[in-house]
């Protein structure tokens, strides 16, 4: 999606923008978050009161919906800069071709980044390298692409770009309801017991951590985390090569319950401890890689994605006698939400509870009835006295009484 505006505008001059189908429904003052950050809501909020924002020619309220191919009128002001900075930084050439290089597959919609361990998603106290930073790279006139999801720093592997404020919202809509298939390669020290299994255990922030760590927490405080793991191959009882789908979205979750069923990923120190790291001349760094990503795309068609391993993780392969064609399965469908276990649980629950309910009524009824007859069997009901009746073709005389 491009951002249309008329030609020779600048921002000291009045600006008009064509509405784009990813805009389509969208709130004006929406509209104004998405596209011009740097014009706060109360000038859009004063410009609507005062006229001065148009759509097609008429005012506009920021709670307006907008539709596609509306034209936006809106004044001069909100140059793009905050705090006397450049909103959109200048990148170099390097760091252009540096963001190129990551890239894997880019459409209208979504750009996908094979990111490499070592380069933090986002930025933070002391991260001054990060994905964020390079997405300038992708539409230096238009809107900016933006992150839908996150890997740790030493995780390498697919990352998926909105690239239009709308696939942003249809992107994250999928991560949230957790219909997006995220599939992991780890390999781990050691080789679990059960070769395909679903680790169950809810996970907390670890106190003293600063929200660094993470912890098994099953009281209440913990939150939901499910992890499916299938042991694709393994070298001796030294580690195993293992696929990983996490079926929810926690800090570190494939990290701590991997080191929590006492299988932690090769070079995991954080999690791992020293036995995270195996001797000889495999590599140190994490070997946890998101190798595929299914996701389903605006356009129709699901997005399907696959990032080459890391030169790291592909010499560890190698060295340790792992074929990658091995591990090139269909993978399992994910288990239903949270939400339809619970429901089918309570369905099961009030189906039981009715069926105990109808024995025991049973029960009541035979210990009640009248001893004739069989037992649970309703008794016949004396017969309704008749009173008089009225009116012609009647077989009983004025007393009410037969003849």
């Amino acid at each position: 999606m491009t951002l249309r505006q008329a030609p020779g505008a600048d921002d000291t001059a009045v600006r008009q923008f064509t509405v784009q189908a990813d805009d389509e429904g969208v709130r004006l003052d929406r509209w104004f978050k998405r596209h011009l950050p740097q014009i706060s809501f109360a000038m859009v909020s004063r410009w609507a009161r005062t006229g001065q924002i148009r759509v097609d020619g008429k005012r506009a309220a920021p709670e307006d919906r907008l539709s596609a191919g509306q034209v936006l009128r809106v004044p001069p002001g909100g140059a793009p800069t905050e705090r006397g900075k450049p909103v959109r930084k200048v990148l170099s050439e390097e760091e252009i071709d540096r963001a190129e290089a990551m890239v894997i597959h880019r459409d209208r919609a979504a750009i996908v980044l094979n990111k490499p361990p070592g380069l933090a998603t986002q930025g933070g106290t002391g991260t001054k390298d990060h994905v964020d930073l390079l997405l300038d790279a992708f539409s230096p006139d238009s809107a900016r692409p933006r992150l839908v999801h996150r890997l740790d720093k030493d995780t390498s592997g697919v990352l998926l770009v909105a690239a239009t404020p709308g696939s942003a919202a249809y992107f994250s809509k999928r991560f949230s309801t957790r219909s997006a298939q995220k599939i992991y390669w780890a390999l781990v020290v050691g080789v679990p017991d059960v070769e395909e299994g679903l680790v169950d255990l809810p996970l907390a922030k670890q106190p003293g951590s600063g929200g660094e760590k993470m912890m098994v927490d099953e009281s209440d405080q913990g939150q939901v985390a499910r992890t499916r793991y299938r042991v694709i191959d393994q070298a001796g009882n030294r580690t195993a090569w293992v696929e990983l789908q996490p079926f929810t979205g926690r800090t570190h979750q494939l990290r701590v319950h991997m080191a929590a069923i006492g299988h932690p990923i090769v070079g995991d120190g954080k999690y791992g401890g020293p036995d995270a790291f195996l001797t000889g001349s495999i590599s140190r760094k994490m070997h946890l890689h998101a190798r595929r990503l299914i996701i389903d795309h605006p356009d129709g068609a699901p997005l399907d994605v696959v990032a080459a391993l890391p030169d790291h993780f592909a010499a560890s392969m190698a060295q340790l006698g792992f074929d990658e064609a091995d591990g090139e399965m269909l993978v399992m469908p994910p288990p239903p939400p949270e939400k339809e276990i619970r429901k089918t649980a309570a369905k099961v629950h009030a189906k039981q509870y009715r069926k105990e309910r109808r024995g025991e009524r049973r029960g009541r009824t035979a210990g009640t009835r009248a001893p004739a007859g069989k037992a649970g069997t309703r008794p016949e009901a004396p017969p309704k006295k008749r009173g008089p009746t009225k009116g012609k073709g009647s077989d009983r005389g004025s007393s009410g009484k037969k003849p």
